[in-house]
């Protein structure tokens, strides 16, 4: 997906500059006699479940359990239930919430796993939400990896003109990243370590629920400065539990643990709860506006610098290879942001304001060894424009994410075509292939395998991300990026 659908999940926070600080903890002012200010720090505190959801149940609210987990996009599109594979990065697993339905709730939501977890029977991968309901996530991060998220999303809108709903797929505002989150080691959003702390994140359109939500979570011991929320902007939406009104979904995104069995250990027990909350009785709204979104972009164009790197690189390439011929596959944006999807009805396949998303032009590729990719250009890593990057291999038609090489991987490679260049360090190149005959730096593309491949005759492109620049604490700016590029080679004639 651009995340996943329904593979649908996850949250943003007050953290988030588009997010409206619901809570501040107090801080005590000490004057002494040289009239020096003393600030404390804030108690963190984690408090106890089982009282927050007694407390839930005090103030008037239903409680229901859901659960927070993978959800197998390759696995669900071979069986048959998902439409497509919502632009899967292969870099990064998705996590979501899947909720059951709101009391009183007849209308079926549309996507459930329970097909391959019966387990999960009764919870639902998207949701319909009332405009006084809650989603609540109570748990700890990941382990220490490159980048973490949260955010919720509106996925399939009802248009009626057409009599029919459609997909949009749309994330609802900035996500809470690991750059932003309120959680124990990173108290109120200070600096700290963001990785396997203690965190509550509240998804919900309202303002006087999510306070009702915060004082429950007060009074069960919970600290303020872990607390976040994930604004609902209803004012966009159409909420409710009938069939024409929205449907939701929840994503958490990892990328690349420092510690593979503790990621491992972590997706299959993340240590989280999810709780649905329903109000016994209506009270006024108190409606979240949309929120203001972090600005993209520092001014800071210095990769552009780079062009005439890039050109000697690709040159470099060409002349590798002059018994084949070779064909530049231009690159372009492959997806905007969720605002501007919403106001034109169009399918974003769950993006993410915390990159750029790129994609070459589509191209068919056989197996045949003089037959073959090289992708190519800046490592946006290594530059230090960006947190991480990668490419990844899709399938035009079902948008599934067959295999990704990240910016790790890339450092390094433009020296095996432009040795003792003095900008190699910043660039990169890399081969795709139907077989990669031994080539370590050569990625795969599979056929005859379902969704995990793509088969011969299926067109491909390649699809490009470049995640949190860390001074704006979201994706860069298109225009401040070199754009990565694709060159394809096959035998002449």
């Amino acid at each position: 997906m651009a995340g996943s659908f329904a593979a649908g999940a996850v949250v943003a926070g007050a953290a988030v500059a588009g997010t409206e600080p619901p809570r501040v903890p107090a801080e005590t002012e000490t004057l002494t006699e040289t009239a020096t200010v003393t600030v404390t720090e804030p108690v963190v505190t984690t408090g106890d479940i089982n009282a927050f959801k007694a407390a839930l149940e005090h103030d008037g609210f239903v409680v229901q359990e859901g659960k927070f987990e993978v959800f197998d996009i390759i696995k669900m599109y071979d069986l048959g239930f998902i439409p497509m594979c919502w632009g899967n990065n292969p870099s990064t697993p998705y996590m979501v919430a899947k909720l059951p339905l709101a009391p009183g709730q007849t209308v079926p939501n549309t996507l459930s796993d329970v097909v391959i977890n019966p387990a999960n029977k009764g919870l639902w991968n998207d949701w319909r939400l009332r405009p006084d309901e809650a989603m609540v996530f109570v748990g700890r991060t990941p382990p220490a990896v490159s980048y973490f998220s949260y955010r919720s999303y509106l996925g399939l809108r009802y248009f009626p003109n057409e009599g029919r709903s459609r997909r949009i797929f749309a994330s609802l505002g900035d996500t809470t990243n690991h750059l932003t989150i309120r959680t124990s080691g990173t108290p109120n959003g200070a600096d700290g370590n963001p990785f396997d702390q203690e965190t509550m994140i509240v998804t919900t359109a309202d303002k006087g629920i999510d306070d009702r939500i915060t004082m429950a979570a007060q009074s069960a011991g919970y600290s303020p400065a872990i607390m976040n929320t994930d604004v609902i902007p209803s004012g966009l939406l159409n909420m409710g539990l009938e069939k024409e009104d929205d449907n939701f979904v929840f994503i958490h995104r990892i990328a690349f643990f420092q510690d593979e069995d503790a990621g491992d250990a972590y997706m299959k027990n993340p240590g989280a709860l999810v709780l649905r909350l329903t109000p016994k009785e209506p009270a006024p709204l108190l409606p979240y506006g949309v929120q203001p979104l972090r600005v993209r972009g520092t001014g800071n164009t210095t990769e552009l610098d780079l062009l005439g790197a890039v050109g000697d690189l690709r040159q470099a390439i060409l002349a590798k290879h002059t018994s084949l011929k070779g064909t530049d596959l231009n690159t372009s944006i492959w997806l905007l942001e969720g605002f501007d999807a919403i106001q034109r009805g169009v399918d974003v396949i769950g993006e993410n304001r915390d990159t750029t998303y790129l994609s070459s032009e589509r191209f068919t590729l056989n197996d045949d060894p003089n037959e073959f990719l090289i992708v190519y250009g800046v490592n946006h890593a290594a530059t230090g424009k960006v947190t991480y990057s990668n490419f990844g291999i899709y399938g035009a038609e079902i948008v599934n994410g067959i295999g990704a090489v990240a910016n790790q991987s890339l450092s390094g490679t433009a020296d095996d075509y432009i040795p003792g260049h003095p900008a190699a360090k910043y660039l990169y190149a890399w081969k795709v292939a139907r077989r990669s005959q031994g080539d370590p730096r050569c990625l795969e593309v599979p056929w005859g395998i379902g969704a995990a491949g793509i088969d011969l005759d299926k067109e491909c492109f390649v699809g490009f991300r470049a995640y949190v620049e860390k001074e704006t604490k979201v994706g860069p700016f298109w225009s401040e990026l070199l754009y990565d590029r694709v060159v394809k080679f096959s035998p002449k004639g």
